[in-house]
């Protein structure tokens, strides 16, 4: 009987003790951010002003972040090559990407391993060619998911301009920006 009395003690404590929780959803870290089709046609027509620049061979890449990824395990861009018709194959440690592409096509390499890898940055690695690794090609509307530790390389079509939507997801929060 005090078992009893003392079990049923201890669950009434225990559910007015649950109920007084201060414990609430997490709030956000940034403001959300909503891009509509428009607007990021108008990034990528920004980013084609690296056309004029191709001829000085400077630049043929450029990307725009749609986030800020201060502190956030989350990088949106969009990227822009302009007749960019080689790359560097490479790894991420510690990264995941999700390609969308949105104009163009291109040559894609997925899997296999890197030739003679070069660690570029910490957890980047490179290399000049994959071997044993699996060609796709991809255009407009396709959705690629590149798990992290998967070596790849995009080649474009030549002579062509290739842009995509580039979602990384970082296995750690990034440093916040100085």
């Amino acid at each position: 009987m005090k078992k009893t009395i003392f079990l049923a003690s201890f669950i009434g404590l225990f559910s007015i003790v649950s109920f007084g929780q201060t414990r609430e959803p997490s709030k956000p870290l940034r403001p959300f951010v909503v891009k509509t089709k428009q607007e990021v046609a108008d990034i990528e027509k920004t980013l084609h002003s690296i056309d004029a620049e191709i001829k000085t061979k400077e630049v043929v890449s450029k990307t725009e972040d749609l986030n800020d990824t201060s502190g956030m395990q989350l990088r949106v861009a969009v990227q822009y090559d302009a007749k960019k018709d080689r790359a560097q194959a490479e790894v991420h440690d510690a990264s995941d990407d999700v390609f969308y592409v949105l104009e163009g096509s291109a040559e894609l390499t997925l899997g296999g391993s890197l030739e003679s890898p070069k660690e570029a940055t910490p957890g980047e690695w490179k290399s000049d060619k994959i071997v044993g690794g699996q060609n796709f090609t991809i255009k407009k509307g396709d959705l690629i998911v590149i798990p992290r530790g998967t070596p790849h390389q995009r080649i474009n079509s030549k002579g062509k301009n290739f842009s995509l939507l580039l979602i990384k997801v970082f296995a750690e929060p990034l440093k916040p920006k100085k």
